[in-house]
């Protein structure tokens, strides 16, 4: 006997029992879901404890609108944007504003062999994390979410020099950090 699975009926079954608070749905999103956008948080932190509470602050946002997720679009991308959205509302809660000028930016910019190539991931996030809150947020925006400037300024609430000049700033913050842990580990 063989039966076929309606993938797309089973996840609106599963979306609509987070909707009506079964406590093994929601369990199952947090468990599925948490290892994935934990290392999402930790771009957007200084450590592990400021990364945690943005998460368990995005899964709370998730479950309670959970009911405006559409099912048959990706449910790993709608939580990735909870959380990324999550992360800068709590950038915007604990930081002031800063407004950088673009010209100095420019003076900072200049061309390095690639210290990165030899780290580890876990290196690399090391060093991100080290990096001020504004330089990292618009780091992890426009590179590794791949938000453009005028997206990035939008969502920091900032302008878009300032995002271009913060990242110019970031990039070489990040290349001194990791040319210095190069030294440190004698590569």
């Amino acid at each position: 006997m063989e039966f076929v699975l309606d993938i797309h009926h089973q996840e609106k079954d599963f979306i609509a029992a987070c909707v009506n608070n079964e406590r093994w749905a929601q369990q199952k999103l947090y468990i599925d879901h948490y290892p994935i956008m934990l290392p999402v948080c930790m771009r957007y932190t200084h450590n592990e404890n400021e990364a945690l509470d943005i998460l368990h602050e995005a899964f709370i946002k998730i479950l309670k609108n959970i009911s405006k997720y559409q099912p048959g679009t990706s449910l790993k991308a709608w939580i990735k944007r909870v959380v990324v959205n999550t992360a800068i509302d709590y950038y915007r809660k604990n930081t002031r504003r800063r407004t950088e000028d673009i010209d100095t930016a420019y003076s900072l910019s200049h061309n390095a062999p690639d210290a990165v190539s030899t780290m580890s991931s876990n290196e690399i996030l090391e060093a991100l994390q080290m990096l001020s809150p504004a330089y990292r947020n618009v780091f992890s925006l426009y590179v590794i979410e791949g938000y453009s400037h005028r997206e990035v300024a939008e969502r920091m609430d900032i302008t878009e020099s300032t995002s271009r000049s913060n990242l110019v700033k970031a990039r070489a913050k990040l290349r001194d950090i990791l040319k210095t842990k190069n030294i440190e580990y004698g590569q």
